[in-house]
């Protein structure tokens, strides 16, 4: 396997900011310190998008992005400089919300099952009479469709016609009926779409790369870069709406001769990857979901609890709440799928106990036969919820934990599909005793960890998978690192934000408290945000919690209400004092948790990555707030006054936090030799609990955690650890330190958070 990345760089590949862009800013990554560029979906997309993950053309990087050529100067720039190069790529799916410009989506609904690409989507043709069925239609009585240039118009919309079917100069509707797709109004697509889609976006049609060819003709480019260079590793996008995952990367590892790769794939609780993928890891969704806990105080936990059950009256119970979300999912928006998975196992009637089963299938997904108690738990749970339901959930359970079956292979692509839009997309925005709780990955049942919980989880991953990711924000984050570390110091002071909570409802009523309580720690977290970015945050949070509001069925004076909310945060003057005063109380030990964690992160066993410009305090709110423009000019400045001033405080510039990621990163590229290891490090004192502190191998780190515990303590005090008999470095403030017992407080004269480093290995 390629020799992994000491750390990697997330860009935003898109129109505004190329692939030669990213080639100018190679050499500031380096200088920051990273080893490796880590660039977002480069193929050729949708028009305008600026995700990249709906690919309508495998065969080139896309023109918008830089083309082949800004890739090759990305890459030859990058190399140039001793970076490597990591890719994002997404297998499953391809966009077709433009189907002229998807070439296969279009040949497939020129000629039907006839199409020489019709093996390449998975369209269940039987279930519409031979059809294709295309939600694009709105809800007028006569759709307003036309005739121009041999395509059939919908509004702006052109699709191709069958040969011979409009020579006879038939009205329109005619015309249409004669082709191999139907046009169907968007509501139906919930449960008569007959193609498999990306979750629950029809316009981006689900790929079947388990078919040669289509892995073949799908990966042709991508296997080009790693053979030619230009990349040295891949990110592999959602594998679990794969047919078979394993498989699937053992074809990729052939292909590209063993290349760093890692997967987005979510794992729930101890869950492991499966041993036998030719990966390094996932993309570090399970490291966050542990650094978030270990900044969060356990007391906080009761107190949180009970003004949540006040907001919603009662207590909720987060196994239940997430049946029930889920449940809703597979009865609606994902409907299809379970009328499909009805058919392929060929039981009329036993829908009910599909969708039961998805319900409450505990993990993303299986991967036959490895997984098998999760479905077996499934079953469980599931006669536990509907004992009505007992016989067909026997008979079903049969043929899915066949795998081989072909019920068997949708059911576990499908049960991803459920727990992502039941839990993440609808769920975490109805759980919200603590907001930073409810973040991709996590499990925000799971309230607080402590450090040697921390020491376990560290001490698994560094044995079993030393180069996976860690992450603490991304592209798909609920809340970026920084607004999350803001948040968690709201489980130090339950009774403060109690009562500032009120006194917000108070001045803007919502008249949905759950959704109050997450919206206005999202605000006090982001704060101070423009109102654009805080009105489109709030829309997008009522709208996935479909408690008052919702996607299909906006309600104008709920939404209307939800706005006014946010007008106040940002203009009513009794609503900005509430907030500039939890602000105030939350600043500095936010600032606190977010150096702890930022160095916890780059530190911790793993190949952390830097989101675009979280090396500066990051409080972003969730997409597309969190792939705003980054002003790297102003970092590169920063950096520069870095390396030749004296140590910046803690202040808004954020240049504390930049000293934190560049001193770590460069440790980590430059001297590896100190991150062999992990070994915990005893810390003695009655505050020994508010320290987070190991040792990789020779570089040493000490935290600060829970820091307004901590200073009602009366801060450290006897509080000690023992160092090895040598001279040490701080290579955050360039201090030294002999070797002994030492005070906490010794070390973190300057700052919440040290690196320790051997004097004589770093040479200062």
């Amino acid at each position: 396997m390629t020799r992994p990345p000491a750390s990697t760089y997330r860009l935003q590949i898109r129109r505004g900011f190329d692939l030669h862009q990213a080639a100018e800013l190679a050499a500031y990554v380096r200088d920051l310190g990273a080893d490796w560029l880590y660039l977002s979906p480069l193929l050729t997309a949708e028009p305008g998008s600026d995700h990249g993950y709906d690919v309508v053309d495998h065969a080139a990087v896309d023109a918008d992005r830089g083309g082949d050529a800004g890739l090759a100067h990305a890459s030859s720039t990058a190399h140039e400089l001793g970076l490597g190069v990591l890719v994002d790529i997404v297998p499953n799916h391809v966009g077709v919300a433009t189907p002229s410009i998807s070439a296969w989506w279009w040949d497939v609904l020129t000629h039907g099952r006839g199409s020489e690409h019709a093996d390449a989507f998975d369209i269940d043709w039987d279930a519409a009479d031979g059809k294709l069925r295309v939600p694009v239609l709105g809800d007028e009585a006569e759709p307003a469709l036309s005739l121009v240039d041999g395509q059939l118009r919908y509004y702006d919309q052109c699709f191709p016609l069958a040969p011979g079917t409009a020579d006879d100069a038939a009205a329109p509707q005619v015309v249409h009926a004669r082709q191999h797709y139907e046009l169907v109004n968007w509501r139906r697509a919930d449960a008569e779409l007959n193609y498999r889609r990306f979750f629950a976006i029809n316009t981006l049609a689900g790929l079947r790369v388990e078919v040669p060819e289509v892995f073949a003709a799908t990966h042709r480019q991508i296997v080009r870069w790693i053979a030619t260079g230009l990349a040295d590793g891949l990110r592999i996008d959602h594998p679990d709406g794969l047919a078979d995952p394993g498989r699937y990367l053992d074809e990729l590892a052939a292909a590209t001769g063993g290349s760093y790769v890692v997967v987005e794939k979510i794992l729930e609780g101890d869950e492991q990857l499966p041993s036998h993928w030719p990966v390094a890891g996932t993309t570090g969704y399970d490291a966050l979901a542990s650094i978030d806990r270990v900044f969060v105080d356990a007391a906080g936990e009761g107190p949180l609890d009970a003004l949540d059950a006040e907001l919603r009256g009662g207590p909720v119970d987060w196994s239940v709440l997430i049946h029930d979300t889920k449940r809703a999912v597979a009865d609606g928006i994902l409907r299809s799928e379970v009328l499909r998975l009805e058919r392929e196992l060929g039981m009329p009637g036993s829908a009910d106990a599909v969708a039961e089963l998805l319900a409450c299938f505990p993990v993303y997904r299986s991967y036959l036969p490895l997984g098998a108690e999760h479905l077996e738990r499934a079953a469980e749970l599931a006669l536990h919820h509907r004992p009505d339901l007992a016989a067909p959930i026997a008979a079903v359970l049969v043929l899915l934990a066949d795998p081989a079956h072909r019920a068997a292979v949708r059911f576990q692509q499908t049960s991803g599909m459920v727990m992502a839009k039941g839990v993440e997309d609808c769920a975490f925005y109805r759980y919200t005793r603590l907001g930073s709780l409810t973040e991709v990955g996590a499990d925000p049942s799971e309230f607080a960890i402590d450090v040697a919980e921390l020491h376990r989880r560290n001490g698994v991953r560094q044995a079993r998978w030393p180069a996976s990711m860690t992450t603490l924000t991304t592209h798909d984050t609920k809340r970026s690192e920084d607004t999350r570390a803001r948040i968690n110091v709201l489980s130090e002071i339950p009774d403060e934000w109690a009562e500032a909570l009120r006194r917000l409802r108070t001045l803007a009523p919502l008249g949905d408290g759950p959704l109050e309580h997450l919206l206005w720690q999202s605000i006090v977290g982001a704060w101070p945000a423009t109102a654009d970015r805080l009105h489109a945050y709030a829309e997008k949070a009522a709208r996935e919690a479909g408690t008052s509001t919702s996607w299909t069925a906006p309600s104008a004076e709920f939404e209307a209400r939800l706005h006014a909310l946010v007008e106040r945060s940002v203009s009513d003057p009794a609503v900005v004092e509430v907030l500039a005063a939890i602000h105030g109380r939350i600043t500095m030990p936010g600032r606190i948790n977010g150096l702890g964690a930022k160095l916890v992160q780059i530190t911790s066993p793993g190949v952390p990555d830097v989101y675009q410009g979280s090396e500066l305090w990051e409080t972003s709110l969730v997409d597309p707030d969190n792939r705003r423009p980054v002003d790297f000019a102003a970092r590169r400045r920063l950096l520069l006054e870095l390396d030749r001033v004296a140590l910046p405080p803690i202040d808004d510039s954020g240049a504390a936090k930049l000293l934190v990621t560049s001193r770590s990163l460069r440790l980590r590229r430059d001297h590896p030799e100190l991150f062999g290891l992990y070994r915990p490090l005893d810390v003695h004192g009655a505050n020994a609990r508010h320290a987070i502190a190991f040792d990789r191998g020779g570089a040493i780190t000490i935290a600060t955690r829970l820091p307004v515990g901590l200073a009602r303590a009366g801060g450290w005090g006897a509080t000690s650890f023992v160092l090895a008999g040598r001279e040490w470095i701080d290579v955050l403030t360039g201090r030294h330190l002999r070797g002994g017992a030492t005070a906490v407080a010794e070390v973190l004269v300057d700052y919440p958070v040290a690196l320790l480093a051997p004097a004589e290995v770093i040479g200062r």
